[in-house]
């Protein structure tokens, strides 16, 4: 006997008894199609949630069972095509994203190191030489100091007042910089 769309899903109790007579099986029909459970429920979710905010201009011209199974089909492929382009997409980025960062960093890593050396070269000679022994041979300030026969405050002083060189040199890039270190982080964690 073929099933006819006589269910009362205009009540929240007619609409009740439908969603508990049909929820079960279209899961299982769209889980196995999905191949997720979270994806499944929320496809079916979505189907008696249309239905119901529907419900009102809805002419069903077929089993109300049938017009359920084909919506939750029909959601089940739309999600599987979206995911489809989801991986497509995560594979170009994959692709595509490390040869754009590999050179755009090298050529902001070149551009930087040229700015420090010109920043290094501007600084006081006893200062400059503290700054790379702390900094590039990552000496101890008291190991500075007694390789170069200083007080360690003078290593302090020269060191403070480099960085603060440096810093007044170099303030134009730090946007920049930032930048930078954002857009990489951005892209390799997320």
């Amino acid at each position: 006997m073929k099933e006819h769309y006589t269910e009362n899903i205009s009540s929240e109790a007619g609409f009740e008894q439908v969603y508990k007579t049909h929820f079960k099986p279209l899961y299982a029909y769209a889980r196995t199609m999905v191949r997720d459970g979270d994806a499944a429920e929320e496809i079916v979710q979505q189907v008696f949630f249309r239905l119901w905010e529907k419900r009102e201009a809805l002419d069903i011209k077929e089993t109300l069972r049938g017009y359920l199974y084909r919506s939750v089909f029909h959601s089940s492929m739309n999600y599987l095509k979206h995911l489809k382009v989801k991986e497509t997409h995560a594979r170009h980025v994959m692709n595509e994203t490390p040869y754009e960062n590999t050179v755009m960093q090298n050529l902001e890593a070149k551009e930087l190191e040229k700015r420090l050396a010109g920043a290094l070269a501007k600084l006081p000679e006893k200062c400059r030489t503290i700054f790379q022994l702390c900094r590039f041979e990552e000496l101890k300030y008291k190991e500075v100091a007694e390789q170069l026969n200083l007080p360690v405050k003078t290593v302090e002083n020269e060191m403070g007042k480099a960085l603060r060189l440096l810093r007044l040199s170099l303030a134009d890039l730090l946007p920049v910089v930032l930048l930078t270190f954002h857009l990489l982080w951005t892209t390799t964690y997320w």
